[in-house]
């Protein structure tokens, strides 16, 4: 069974608006823990999803750029993208803007000519 190259981008934006979000709630926590009433309970929850988050957008990228074809400089834009919070906003944003999450179109093959 083959996955299509549109289910493929889907799942790369979804999967890089989730590793996002998760950035923001270990953020969120990281503040509460330093600067707040120095509970651990945000990076306690939010530190494992980001963390899985994170390698499942690794896993994902890298199948998508497979599949969807992405050039060498793509690929590791898109993997760079994981590193500073939100990054992969942007880099979702400049892949889809760019074409590289639009499946390739499949160009017609001329009609043959019957044989006489």
């Amino acid at each position: 069974m083959s996955i299509s190259p549109r289910v493929t981008a889907v799942a790369f934006r979804v999967v890089a608006i989730i590793e996002a979000l998760t950035w923001i709630g270990l953020l969120a926590g990281m503040y509460v823990k330093y600067l707040g009433s120095r509970s651990e309970a945000g990076v306690e929850f939010f530190g494992p999803l980001h963390g899985g988050a994170f390698i499942v957008y690794v896993a994902v990228t890298l199948a998508a750029a497979v599949h969807l074809r992405w050039n060498v400089w793509s690929t590791l834009l898109a993997l760079a993208a994981s590193v500073p919070p939100l990054g992969t906003l942007a880099a979702d944003w400049w892949l889809h803007r760019t074409g590289r999450l639009a499946p390739a179109r499949r160009t017609p093959e001329p009609a043959s000519e019957p044989v006489a």
